[in-house]
């Protein structure tokens, strides 16, 4: 398949709403005289809870109009089968959008429907998406993923740039215990300054794209989150 990609600028201004909704006068755009009152919205903006919501509301009626189908196991998953047997798949998460088919016609008349609909930005050839860069080598009809970049980004965050590369995730001699939790307020105050959930929420996204032998070794250290100690 073909794999375009494509983004939607300022999604969650697609948006439509079904409250009344009022804000307070943005800074720098107060009325003279008028400081008391305050603006109705006429549609959704950034900052409203029910934002990200509303443009998927938008997002999936404008998909079901044009004969596309949502898939059962993944609400942001939407396909369409034509009559020759070929299937276009189009995976939107956010305002990120990965449009895969056979046929690259059926990919762009997909993107003029969606660029007529939508404010949206087309970015050709899918190469990095969500973190992920994606190399394919179409004479052996093969496609890889990695985060390279991510993870080394991760690194360079927390200071381990200069850490010492390991085969196993987790040895076999490292055992962990709730025993193992600070014992003086000294340690706690300094523990408090690790970034420990932070790290493990990172690599945990690095296990659902692309790097599933970590998940052991993630599993153990995320069982300590509420008060872990030096070990």
């Amino acid at each position: 398949m073909e794999i375009e990609q494509m983004d939607v600028k300022t999604a969650f201004l697609h948006g439509d709403l079904e409250e009344t909704i009022f804000m307070a006068q943005p800074e720098g755009f107060v009325e003279y005289r008028k400081e008391n009152l305050v603006c109705q919205l006429r549609k959704s903006n950034y900052g409203l809870k029910q934002a990200p919501t509303q443009w998927y509301k938008r997002f999936n009626y404008f998909m079901l109009k044009i004969n596309f189908r949502r898939c059962l196991y993944d609400c942001c998953v939407y396909y369409h089968v034509f009559q020759d047997g070929m299937i276009v798949l189009l995976l939107l998460y956010v305002d990120d959008m990965l449009i895969a088919c056979q046929g690259k016609s059926r990919i762009q008349d997909l993107k003029k429907m969606l660029s007529e609909e939508f404010d949206v930005k087309d970015l050709g050839a899918a190469q990095k998406i969500l973190g992920m860069e994606i190399q394919r080598d179409r004479t052996a009809g093969r496609i890889w993923i990695s985060q390279a970049k991510y993870i080394q980004k991760v690194l360079k965050k927390f200071n381990m740039q200069e850490a010492k590369v390991v085969l196993t995730p987790l040895a076999a001699h490292f055992k962990l215990n709730g025993q193992q939790c600070p014992k003086s307020e000294e340690e706690q105050q300094v523990l408090e300054k690790v970034p420990y959930a932070n790290v493990v929420g990172c690599l945990m996204y690095a296990i659902i794209c692309t790097r599933p032998d970590i998940a052991q070794a993630i599993s153990v250290i995320s069982r300590y989150m509420a008060n872990p100690g030096k070990q």
